[in-house]
């Protein structure tokens, strides 16, 4: 493999635990800042080439949103560069855990999900040497205390990584703002910390974000949000006429309301772009009436017509529905991933960078994009739930085929 030389906050990181450094008695560091930055990577490999300077026969903890970014982060990116230097490593998939040895030395090194309140119970009862968070900020704080909590071993560190969120993050409040007093080493990156990057990669990133968004990944800050949560779709030229031809493939997406509103999107896959071709949208309070599932069963019908879909994408809470089209053994069921801030931020990414693109004669999700607003009262990052129902199917179809990688494109190749 071919690396570019460190950049000097990434050799900070790297180092800030050898002998002969300043920070050597630090019991934390915290890296933050820009996407694609070189945090995670430099970290990373500090971490292990930490752990074995001070320790053996060891246990260690690696923590990520869930084990598949985790793996994908952290694991999969180090494992070759760990295995030129010498080391030995041994992936035990099954079990989420790593052997390390080097030079007659061996750790072991647990993999743990942080993905909600209820992952603290994972990591109880273990004792550990140290415990890095790659993405800190997206998890609970119960669970992070917790895997603090283990770290019992004298000489152990902490190691945090993640994006900026709001600025009333508990992580931020407690963490960041207080690295003094928790003694840790705290670092700022930026994506010119990331010697790899080339300038027009750079640029990419730039125009993907906007508002706080592009505040929080491109520029590192901890801001609020507020306004339009799409405000680069009031530009018309955002959306685009209809497809003539026949799509490669077809996907549908499903917000199911009885009393609030059902959205339906039906999608084409035209040379790797997907467009919303059309879309079925029923406000019982506007109508006067309320539809059963299988009046909306049947208008689902009447959207795709004789059309071949690989799947529908359906609000994971709306149970009875999913139950009448599984009766009917027409379409195939997906039910979708619900998480709303990283669907808006998939969203946002695709519909900028064209990717994903709203026709024309959809005109519900042009009415929503225009009303779609961030919830200015309060702490944390929510939305408005009103005018949110072709937003929510729209963001169901992003997440489900972005698969949580940065580039959507990528995926819908693959297809």
């Amino acid at each position: 493999m071919t690396y570019k030389p460190f950049s000097k906050k990434q050799l900070l990181t790297l180092s800030f635990w050898c002998e002969g450094s300043k920070f050597k008695n630090y019991d934390a560091i915290i890296c933050d800042g820009a996407v694609r930055s070189g945090k995670t990577f430099s970290m990373s490999l500090s971490y292990f080439l930490w752990s074995f300077s001070s320790f053996s026969d060891s246990a260690f903890a690696l923590c990520g949103k869930t084990i598949g970014s985790l793996r994908r982060n952290v694991v999969v990116p180090l494992i070759p560069l760990l295995k030129e230097i010498g080391f030995t490593v041994t992936d035990s998939v099954s079990s989420n855990r790593l052997k390390i040895s080097f030079k007659g030395r061996e750790n072991t090194y647990y993999l743990f999900s942080g993905k909600d309140e209820g992952s603290a119970a994972l990591i109880q009862g273990i004792t550990l040497s140290g415990v890095m968070f790659d993405e800190v900020a997206l998890m609970p704080r119960s669970f992070v205390e917790q895997a603090l909590a283990r770290c019992s071993v004298t000489g152990s560190k902490f190691f945090f990584n993640c994006n900026p969120e709001f600025p009333a993050h508990w992580f931020y409040k407690e963490w960041i703002k207080k690295c003094d007093e928790k003694n840790a080493l705290y670092v700022h990156f930026t994506m010119r910390d990331n010697p790899s990057l080339s300038e027009k990669v750079k640029k990419r990133y730039e125009n993907l974000y906007s508002g706080a968004f592009y505040k929080r990944f491109v520029k590192g800050e901890w801001v609020s949000v507020s306004g339009a949560v799409y405000p680069f779709m009031d530009d018309s030229s955002m959306y685009c006429k209809r497809p003539k031809t026949e799509a490669e493939e077809y996907v549908v997406s499903c917000d199911y309301g009885t009393i609030n509103p059902s959205s339906f999107g039906l999608w084409g896959r035209y040379d790797n772009v997907w467009y919303r071709i059309d879309e079925y949208y029923y406000n019982s309070k506007k109508e006067g009436a309320q539809r059963t599932d299988e009046e909306h069963y049947d208008a689902l019908c009447r959207l795709i017509q004789n059309r071949k879909v690989s799947c529908v994408i359906v609000d994971p809470s709306a149970a009875s529905f999913i139950e009448v089209i599984n009766r009917h053994n027409r379409f195939t069921v997906i039910k979708a991933d619900n998480n709303v801030l990283d669907g808006i931020r998939k969203t946002s990414s695709a519909l900028k960078n064209g990717e994903v693109r709203i026709c024309e004669n959809c005109l519900d999700s042009i009415r929503e994009f225009s009303l779609y607003r961030w919830n200015e009262n309060k702490a944390f990052d929510t939305v408005v739930k009103e005018n949110d129902h072709a937003m929510d199917d729209i963001r169901y179809f992003v997440t489900y085929l972005s698969c949580g990688d940065d580039s959507f494109a990528v995926v819908a190749a693959q297809r």
